[in-house]
């Protein structure tokens, strides 16, 4: 009871329980105190005698008076001072306080229900008799105050009553739900009510009901109370007041829209749900008028991905997996592909025919059915031998008696659940679902289901419960985004039209998605194959032993896993309040997702699927303020450990990136990082206050610990001072990944979030860095790798390494952290823990082989480690690197290697040869002469390929010697011509191929060896153009010129894109195999079916733009534009390459153009520092983007179309991509550096080359950079200039 206002009551006789309950039982039976006008005057002039029997006129004792309206104001809560009563006689404050008191006793009976008993639909609200007050003609605005506050109170009662029960569950829950919607559809018929201050106070109290409680926002009552009982329960009188009607419809109008764009905000899935079902009941009522305003209404409505206008801020609709889960929820058929805007009314109309449509089937089925039963025993007994027996047989394979009543139910049940078995037997065998046929049979069982809820057969409860359970799993089984979008769709049917089975749903759907962790599905899978780039580029790049890559795209089932989710977020939004029960199943389901950090796949494409799932956790842990759970408040304090220790699990890995060919699929990335991070903030701020303002409760057995060992963190100082460090550096680090991600989503973006934040000090990264190695090492590392050019980090990193090396021997990462060249100058005993640390990538084991490391025994010895333990196979693509690490390779051991390599790969013996004869050279004239180094390297060449021979079977002897013979004589053929005019070496090419014969039929390319050379077409020979050698193509590709440099170009290329591919950006590279057979000649694969552009012009007049239509048809055809969006993939390719390696002499003569409209780059004999006429350095853009290329790329002319935002977007990204590994690259470069190769013969190749990645820059500066890079390379006149000299010296067509 209200206590406050029952303290003006004195005696403490009056209140003890027996007392109480009495009174309460009184007041649920006493009628409103309600008087008439005359009647209040009367009753004034009678209490007013006996207050003061001497007084002739009654006027009362003042005295008494002002003691009745104290007592008032009291028991009004002081919502009404006592100076504002002083119009208030006291026998009207003596009355007004009988009011209070019944009124507020009342309320806390029964929460305010009247006549409540078994049957609920006798059920009445005590706001019926409240009101009765208000509707007095006449009241004076002092009595109208007080009355107005008395509502106020009685409120306020049922609110204490309805939260003091926010925990109960089973019966009393019910109870508690019932008592809500009864109270709240009072509320919105009274907004219907003639007297407008009754209306504004509906309305007012419905608000404060609705944001106290918003279940009621998805209660099936009070929504249909909302959208129909309005119109439908208002009086006759209506009729003749138009001016009324409009003011009450507008307001009924106004607190519709607002209502369902409140609901829609939070639970956009059952929000439809629910009105897909009201638009079904308003179609079977045939209600015009209500019909009428809630489709004027819901026409107005619309939310998708697209620019909203409902609503803005943090709401839950604003989550891109709810918003995808709301597409599938509508049931229209969307391209997640792209932004949306879903109109609630359109779809929702299509979704409710769907649905009446299928559950008017089953109804018909069923009519059908007992229709055949009302014919007589023998001819129904014919029947169902000829028809409904077979049927009986083909489920259960034996012969029914006659059927009962229920029977037919029970032979649609299980035939539906033999129809979704099938389903789950075709995705075991990875076979594909067709997907209108899966959502056709789910929307049947579904219907059938609902139509079998009021049977309460027996019979039919096994089946019943096996359809139910299978509707629910085999999304997950499937698991795919097609699935998944009708289980969302068919979950949410089940839980709108039968809110009773939501529990049932909700167990079963935890139940799948834990099955999903076990079987290692989707957002759990978590090995390695899955993991996206850090598996695609095992060992060149990422450490690790190199797997199968999976036959299902991991991706799909991740997207899945992002539907289902946002499912699970739009339930809780709706149960958060009203059901404990369902509460405790979601709970369930977040202590087994979090349980271990570990089973999270690390694909980058599931981003966004991860933190959403933590930011349901977090949602679901906020409950522990808000009443309902609070005494499982320990337990939720330990899950939101749990999804910190997750959530900074996620950054123990180093960034990286992926494209999707979903072009929403970014930008939801970025945003679900994003919500997540504001959520932490916002969370620093509020979660020290309650849902009532009361202060946090610091008494948990958690919040105490103090050395301590705490089940998530393990050993600790200060659990409180922990908590909030790690919550910084969480925050810290999702900010960071939402600015990275939002780069990546828009690349066009200029913005510099980061920029905005407040800078944070070098003791706070210290501090950072503390937090993370002790949380997990890999976090320090990770955190390194994203702000790698911060010092402070690096140099504690550093420290921290040093002092725990014995625990991290298993990280990779940690390697540059201590062995580095000071570490090998000084000889540190840290390197004595090398030979127990895990193998690192390739790359990284090169840079060890550099002369900064000395040959370091330790360091030499953990690099041959590595080597071996990959395939030599794999290794053979760094040949090159390994060859010059014989220059400093005093102790023999890389040597070593190679000869141990060699025994056991013959492709890798002869690709070795091949090399080993490629450098043994002499320096060409007019260059410097060798240094004694450089000729201990030359002397130990031939030593090391005898080695190698000598250690040659018999018959891998006998290959070695056909195949380096034959391939010998091919490749001289470029010197006998060379003294040739140029009008006679094709006749001369056709002579000395004419003079080779093959020897057996097991030669192979050497640039390919998995292609075996059958022949050679002596009548195919072209002599190729090129300033220094005359290289030739014949029919097996073949090309004699010295190529080593352009190994080392290739090799680049080869890596960008491997790069490329791993990250899954559309950019096109070929790095055609290149290979060196001795001093200045080589095997160079030609690409094949191309054309040079200068070929191209020596056939027509036009520029590429005119060419294309020639070759591919009319510009906007569909042949010309994928032609278009060809030359666009590669022409970015290639831009981010050319930004790298420099390339320069980029004549048309070196730009090939495929068949489908691809562009190729091809010889580098100019890279990095180097460009020809004496490296005057007249390319000046960074790549050619001349103007013919420029009218394929931008049709506008003026860098505004959305083909020109495409090339730069791919630009961005993949200069991005290859920023993640930049050190790779620089250490494929950088072992070449003594090579004595032209494109290190000048300046600092290496240290430009890293000035090009631009390290120091954040994603958003590098992109923008790059941005800049092809504004200026747009028709820049030095690529223009440098075509005419080709064409003026060369004859090079422009």
């Amino acid at each position: 009871m209200g206590t406050v206002a029952l303290q003006a009551v004195g005696g403490p006789y009056m209140w003890n329980p027996q007392w109480s309950s009495a009174v309460q039982r009184i007041s649920q039976g006493t009628p409103p105190l309600v008087v008439s006008s005359v009647k209040w005057l009367e009753d004034e002039l009678e209490l007013n005698a006996l207050h003061n029997p001497g007084s002739r006129r009654g006027s009362g004792n003042e005295k008494v008076a002002v003691s009745q309206r104290t007592a008032l104001s009291a028991a009004l809560g002081g919502r009404v001072e006592v100076a504002a009563m002083s119009t208030i006689s006291g026998v009207k404050a003596t009355y007004l306080l009988a009011v209070a008191f019944l009124e507020i006793i009342r309320f806390s009976s029964n929460g305010g229900i009247l006549n409540s008993g078994p049957n609920s639909t006798t059920s009445m609200s005590a706001f019926s008799c409240v009101f009765e007050y208000l509707k007095s003609p006449s009241l004076v605005p002092a009595v109208l105050q007080c009355l107005t506050a008395i509502v106020h109170r009685a409120f306020e009662t049922a609110l204490s009553w309805l939260e003091d029960r926010i925990s109960e569950t089973g019966n009393a829950a019910e109870i508690r739900e019932s008592t809500l919607s009864v109270h709240t559809c009072f509320l919105i018929k009274s907004m219907s009510l003639r007297e407008e201050h009754i209306r504004d106070i509906s309305v007012n109290l419905l608000t404060q009901l609705r944001d106290r409680f918003p279940q009621i926002l998805w209660n099936s009552s009070c929504l249909d109370c909302l959208l129909f009982s309005v119109h439908n329960d208002a009086p006759s009188a209506l009729v003749n007041d138009p001016a009324w009607v409009s003011t009450v419809r507008s307001l009924y109008q106004r607190i519709v829209r607002e209502w369902i764009i409140i609901s829609l905000s939070y639970a956009p899935c059952s929000s439809q749900g629910l009105l897909q079902e009201k638009l079904c009941k308003a179609n079977t009522w045939q209600r015009a008028q209500p019909t009428t305003d809630v489709v004027s209404l819901l026409s107005e409505i619309r939310i998708g991905t697209g620019k909203i206008d409902c609503w803005t801020g943090l709401k839950t609709a604003n989550i891109p997996a709810v918003m995808a889960a709301a597409a599938a929820a509508s049931g229209a058929n969307f391209k997640m592909t792209e932004a949306f805007n879903l109109e609630v009314l359109s779809t929702g109309i299509v979704s409710a025919t769907v649905k009446c449509n299928h559950a008017g089937e089953i109804a018909g089925m069923k009519r059908l059915y007992e229709n055949m039963e009302s014919v007589n025993e023998r001819d129904f007994g014919s029947t169902l031998t000829g028809s409904g027996g077979g049927l009986s047989r083909l489920i259960s394979g034996a012969q029914h008696p006659r059927p009962k009543k229920d029977s037919f139910s029970e032979i649609l049940l299980t035939r539906f659940v033999r129809l979704l078995q099938k389903f789950v037997y075709i995705a075991e065998k990875d076979g594909e679902v067709d997907k209108s046929s899966f959502r056709v049979t789910c929307s049947q069982a579904t219907a059938l289901l609902l139509s079998n809820l009021g049977l309460g057969s027996n019979s039919n409860i096994e089946s019943f419960s096996q359809l139910l359970r299978l509707l629910c799993w085999c999304p997950a089984y499937i698991s795919t985004p097609d699935a998944m979008e009708t289980g969302v769709f068919i979950w949410t049917w089940l839980v709108s039209a039968a809110p009773q089975l939501g529990a049932v749903v909700l167990a079963e759907l935890a139940d799948a998605w834990l099955w999903t962790i076990d079987t290692k599905r989707g957002l759990f899978a978590s090995e390695v194959r899955y993991s996206g780039p850090a598996a695609k580029l095992r060992p060149h790049l990422a450490p690790g032993e190199p797997e199968l890559l999976p036959e299902i795209d991991p991706v799909d089932q991740i997207i899945a896993h992002r539907l289902w989710l946002g499912f699970f977020i739009d339930r809780f939004e709706v149960i958060r309040h009203g059901s404990v029960e369902q509460l405790l199943l979601l709970g369930r389901l977040l202590q087994g997702t979090t349980k271990f950090p570990w089973n999270f796949s690390r694909h980058p494409a599931a981003t966004g699927t991860f933190f959403t799932v933590m930011l349901l956790g977090l949602k679901f842990c906020s409950c522990q303020y808000q009443g309902n759970l609070q005494s499982f408040k320990t337990g939720l304090q330990l899950l939101e450990d749990r999804i910190y220790r997750s959530s900074l699990g996620w950054f123990a890995h180093e960034p990286e990136w992926y494209d999707s060919k979903n072009m929403n699929f970014a930008q939801s990335e970025a945003q679900s990082v994003h919500i997540f991070a504001q959520f932490l903030l916002n969370e620093r701020v509020d979660a020290q206050l309650d849902s009532k303002g009361r202060g946090r409760e610091n008494g948990s057995s958690l919040i105490k610990l103090k050395d301590q060992y705490h089940p998530v963190w393990g050993h600790m100082e200060n659990y409180a001072v922990g908590r909030d460090k790690r919550k910084q550096l969480l925050l810290m680090l999702c900010q960071h990944e939402a600015d990275r991600l939002d780069v990546w989503a828009q690349p066009f973006g200029s913005k510099e979030t980061s920029s905005s934040r407040s800078k944070i000090s070098s003791e706070k990264w210290i501090e950072h860095a503390r937090i993370a190695f002790s949380v997990d090492p890999r976090i320090a590392f990770s955190l390194a790798a994203r702000f790698s050019t911060n010092p402070s980090l690096k140099a504690e990193v550093s420290q921290l390494v040093q002092s725990h090396i014995l625990e991290i021997r298993n990280i990779p990462e940690a390697l540059p952290y201590f062995v580095t060249p000071k570490a090998v100058d000084e000889n540190s005993t840290l390197l004595q823990q090398l030979p127990h640390w895990a193998a690192c990538s390739i790359t990284q084991a090169l840079e060890f082989l550099t002369p900064a490391y000395k040959g370091h025994k330790r360091v030499m010895a953990y690099v041959l480690r590595v080597l071996e333990s990959y395939p030599p196979e794999r290794v053979t693509f760094f040949m090159p690197q390994l060859v010059q690490a014989l220059r400093y390779d005093e102790e023999k051991l890389v040597e070593g290697y190679l000869l141990r390599a060699a025994q056991r790969s013959d492709i890798f013996a002869h690709i070795l040869i091949w090399h080993l004869q490629g450098e043994s050279c002499a320096p060409e004239s007019g260059k410097d002469t060798a240094s004694a180094k450089n000729d201990s390297f030359q002397a130990l060449l031939p030593v090391v390929k005898q080695c190698i021979v000598d250690g040659f079977t018999s018959k891998a002897l006998d290959l070695f010697q056909r195949e380096f013979d034959f391939f010998d004589k091919v490749t001289s053929i470029s010197g006998v011509l060379f003294p040739l005019p140029k009008e006679e070496r094709r006749a001369g090419i056709r002579r000395e191929l004419e003079k080779i014969e093959m020897e057996g039929e097991d030669l192979y390319l050497p640039t390919a060896p998995n292609k075996l050379v059958r022949g050679i077409r002596v009548d195919s020979g072209i002599p190729l153009q090129s300033a220094a050698k005359v290289p030739i193509m014949i029919t097996f590709n073949v090309v004699g010129d010295d190529c080593r440099q352009d190994v080392l170009a290739l090799q680049v290329i080869s890596l960008l894109k491997d790069i490329f591919e791993a990250v899954g950006l559309k950019l096109y590279l070929f790095p055609y195999g290149v290979l060196p057979t001795g001093p200045e000649r080589g095997i160079i694969e030609v690409v094949p079916n191309t054309r040079s552009r200068s070929q191209m012009g020596e056939t027509t007049d036009g520029g590429l733009y005119e060419i294309f239509q020639q070759d591919y048809g009319p510009v906007g055809s569909p042949s010309f534009e994928a032609a278009r969006e060809n030359f666009i993939i590669s022409s970015a390719g290639y831009a981010v390459a050319s930004l790298l390696l420099q390339p320069k002499d980029r004549h048309n003569g070196n730009l090939l153009f495929d068949n489908v409209g691809r562009l190729v780059h091809i010889d580098f004999g100019f890279i990095l520092e180097t460009s020809p006429g004496g490296n005057m350095r007249f390319e000046s853009a960074h790549f050619k983007l001349s103007h013919e290329m420029t009218q394929l790329l931008d049709p506008s002319g003026v860098m505004k179309s959305d083909t020109w935002h495409l090339f730069v977007s791919l630009c961005v990204k993949g200069y991005l991509a290859a920023r993640r590994y930049m050190d790779g690259i620089l250490d494929t470069v950088l072992l070449m550096i003594d090579s004595g190769l032209p494109c290190f013969s000048r300046g600092d190749p290496i240290g430009n080359l890293r000035k090009r990645f631009h390290p120091e820059m954040s994603d958003r500066e590098a992109a923008n950079f790059m941005i800049r890079t092809c504004t200026d390379a747009y028709n820049k006149w030095t690529t223009a200039g440098y075509d005419l000299i080709q064409y003026l010296q060369q004859g090079i067509e422009k």
